[in-house]
């Protein structure tokens, strides 16, 4: 899973605050987020669990898909998450390279 490009969300908790990124490796980006390592949205606002993804076949496709989604609605966003991930787990250790 490390240089797939990937649309995801991050979440505070289930129904919390949502962040939608996208990036061409998801386990250490992700990785990123819950520890805190850059400044900004996630860190502030506490967004450590990786609730939601999806594989792409190219980082443009993910990049459009990000955009697109961006401007969706929070319900069709949480719509996606709980299609995937209906309890809100945390999905960072069926991502990360052991």
């Amino acid at each position: 899973m490390s240089e797939q490009a990937c649309v995801y969300m991050m979440a505070s908790g289930r129904n919390g605050t949502l962040y939608l990124g996208s990036t061409g490796n998801l386990a250490k980006r992700a990785w990123e987020h819950r520890n805190g390592v850059v400044s900004g949205f996630t860190k502030k606002y506490g967004c450590k669990a990786l609730v939601w993804y999806e594989v792409l076949g190219s980082w443009e496709a993910a990049r459009q898909r990000e955009l697109q989604m961006k401007e969706w609605k929070r319900s069709w966003k949480v719509r996606e998450i709980e299609g995937l991930n209906p309890d809100w787990e945390d999905l960072y250790d069926r991502i990360a390279q052991p």
